[in-house]
């Protein structure tokens, strides 16, 4: 199950959100989040995007078992001994709403770690986790045509753009889409 699935990348370990770790960071709780997640929580915690609204419904999703693909991690980055383990970001899929064989990906990482190759490296190593599971065909994801950074990460992870984002769940107005499918992997 991925829900349960952690991830190792060369700098960083993926670890999968579990009700405590989710419920801790929503109540604003870095002495437990870090915890729980062996690692150091940095001040600006949390990054874009990962606000209490996301992490209430992350939380709700969990518990009520609603979307069988919903998970999501929180990446470590690694460093030589256990002190070197920073919270640095945090990324995960839920099912794309009309579709029972897409998932929408999302992630998000603090602003001091951003442009240094994280987001990349983890999304790269996401991929095949996820379409571990045979039910899922392909990747979505959405974001606004000005945030290049967040374009060239997804198109070096080999998405490809698919247009506008039009309506549904995690889709903005005014956001495009870019799309990986499970054959341009295998």
């Amino acid at each position: 199950m991925l829900r349960n699935l952690p991830v190792s990348t060369v700098r960083l370990e993926l670890v999968p959100a579990t009700l405590p770790i989710l419920t801790c960071d929503l109540h604003h709780d870095a002495a437990g989040l870090g915890r729980l997640l062996n690692a150091t929580v940095p001040a600006g915690w949390p990054p874009p995007l990962l606000d209490d609204d996301a992490l209430a419904h992350f939380i709700s999703l969990v518990s009520g078992g609603s979307d069988p693909f919903f998970c999501s991690w929180y990446w470590i980055r690694c460093g030589v001994g256990d002190t070197d383990r920073v919270l640095i970001g945090s990324g995960g899929i839920a099912t794309m709403e009309g579709s029972d064989d897409t998932v929408m990906i999302g992630y998000s990482v603090l602003d001091e770690f951003q442009n240094h190759g994280y987001a990349t490296e983890a999304v790269r190593h996401l991929i095949p986790a996820i379409f571990s599971d045979p039910a899922i065909r392909r990747i979505a994801a959405t974001t606004y045509p000005e945030l290049k950074a967040s374009i060239r990460v997804l198109e070096k992870c080999g998405f490809l753009p698919a247009g506008p984002a039009y309506g549904g769940a995690g889709m903005e107005e005014g956001t495009v889409m870019l799309v990986l499918e499970r054959d341009a992997t295998e």
